[in-house]
């Protein structure tokens, strides 16, 4: 029998941090021409925490996400994932869309190394997870934005890992489908205690979703400034609270957008 992901939220506090980022700097392009994306990062997201990247667009935060992924190396700095490798969900959900909802989540489950006889139920319960009862049989095509960002969540979770990346994953869905599945993202981090680190460029997002807003400043991209968002959930996008936080933090961001000379 295999353990169930909700079973193991105890397990995820073993670990001292899901991820330590140590004076992490990464550059692009040829020696003699290089070009600084990300300048002495260091920040810690511990077990079961809920961290939101945030900063206007080019500061480098999918190259932080993708050097945390294991994607990439960072030029200096050290990067730990203790639990792991993190598991990554991307704003488009990179489904295969000659498989089923359930195959997609199956072959993620394959190539983790779950036994053939396990794998259809686990991507059931899977499925279930994400409010996807029923579902396995169906395509990519007969599903909505929605319902496929649900299921490229459910394969991100097959990989079993304590600390899910998220980049800009309901970026590309309309606000009513978004806000519905910013609630479903609350009550699905409560109940498996996995550590998220989610970047956005949407403020009231970061706000309505996390413990901790990280500030990115534009290129290259440095630690700005921290929140600690101490408003309990569940919230709403429109919550009084949620709006005045929203409107500090856009402050200080279109401060960094200015100090830096970006429109």
């Amino acid at each position: 029998m295999m353990a169930s992901t909700l079973t193991k939220a105890e397990d995820r506090t073993a670990v001292a941090h899901a991820a330590r980022i140590q004076h992490v700097s990464k550059s692009f392009g040829r020696p003699g021409a290089q070009q600084l994306v990300l300048d002495d990062i260091s920040l810690d997201v511990a077990p079961g925490e809920f961290v939101t990247l945030l900063g206007a667009s080019g500061c480098g935060k999918s190259t932080l996400l993708n050097l945390v992924a294991g994607l990439d190396a960072p030029t200096v700095g050290s990067i730990e994932t203790p639990g792991g490798r993190p598991a990554l969900m991307f704003q488009e959900h990179a489904l295969f869309p000659w498989l089923t909802a359930g195959k997609n989540i199956e072959l993620a489950l394959r190539l983790r190394g779950v036994p053939k006889n396990d794998r259809r139920d686990e991507a059931e319960r899977l499925l279930g997870l994400v409010r996807l009862t029923g579902a396995h049989g169906k395509r990519v095509h007969e599903l909505s934005g929605g319902m496929r960002q649900r299921v490229a969540l459910a394969r991100a979770l097959a990989q079993d890992s304590q600390l899910l990346l998220m980049d800009e994953p309901f970026a590309a869905l309309d606000a009513i489908t978004r806000d519905v599945l910013h609630d479903e993202l609350t009550q699905l981090w409560h109940e498996t205690g996995l550590s998220v680190l989610f970047v956005t460029h949407n403020v009231r997002e970061a706000v309505r979703l996390a413990q901790r807003v990280v500030l990115l400043s534009s290129r290259p991209g440095r630690i700005a400034r921290e929140w600690t968002v101490d408003i309990p959930q569940p919230r709403r996008i429109e919550d009084t609270a949620v709006a005045e936080l929203s409107v500090e933090i856009t402050e200080q961001l279109r401060g960094e957008i200015r100090r830096h000379g970006q429109h």
